[in-house]
């Protein structure tokens, strides 16, 4: 087992076919990666006291935290979302093919919706639903509009491109590759 992928309290994260892991991110615990994601260096996906699933074809960029809460919240990112770099995703839901953008943070008991848009630096609060289609900013975060073109094409293209990305990266012979059950 790579030295990256950890048990905690005998619980070993299960990696999924095609998974992209860079050397130095870490991945402990009560976790679940689906096929074809990819998670990029430096990148903390921690369930120890809850647990984390994450689907297919999720693109968690460089620096970002995935953790739970101890009672009440799990981690759950459906497939094809993007969390862009340096992102806190904290006992919340990522609903198919939500975008959180970088440095944002989403809280305990969130909901990003399919298709809704976190902008660079927004603060989701507890609890606080993001619906499908929209894109929301600031801090806390709020509407701002629904999302337009170019919101639906950087949600749709970007975990495709880093997908390809984390191809590269195994070709070459950097990363940890899942296999499937166990990693």
């Amino acid at each position: 087992m790579p030295e990256n992928i950890l048990p905690y309290k005998g619980t070993l994260p299960t990696i999924g076919a095609g998974v992209f892991l860079a050397p130095t991110a870490t991945v402990i615990g009560d976790v679940e990666i689906g096929d074809g994601s990819n998670i990029w260096f430096g990148c903390l996906v921690r369930g120890d006291i809850n647990v984390i699933r994450i689907g297919n074809r999720v693109n968690i960029q460089d620096l970002t935290v995935i953790h739970v809460d101890s009672i009440t919240y799990g981690t759950f990112i459906g497939d094809d979302v993007t969390i862009g770099h340096s992102a806190i995703v904290h006992a919340c839901t990522l609903e198919p093919g939500s975008f959180v953008g970088m440095q944002a943070c989403v809280m305990d008991g969130a909901v990003v919706e399919s298709g809704a848009m976190v902008a660079a630096g927004a603060l989701v609060p507890p609890g606080k639903r993001v619906p499908a289609g929209q894109l929301w900013a600031g801090t806390p975060a709020r509407y701002l509009r629904d999302c337009g073109d170019q919101e639906k094409d950087m949600i749709d293209r970007i975990p495709k491109s880093y997908g390809q990305l984390a191809k590269d990266y195994m070709e070459a012979g950097i990363g940890v590759t899942g296999g499937g059950e166990g990693g």
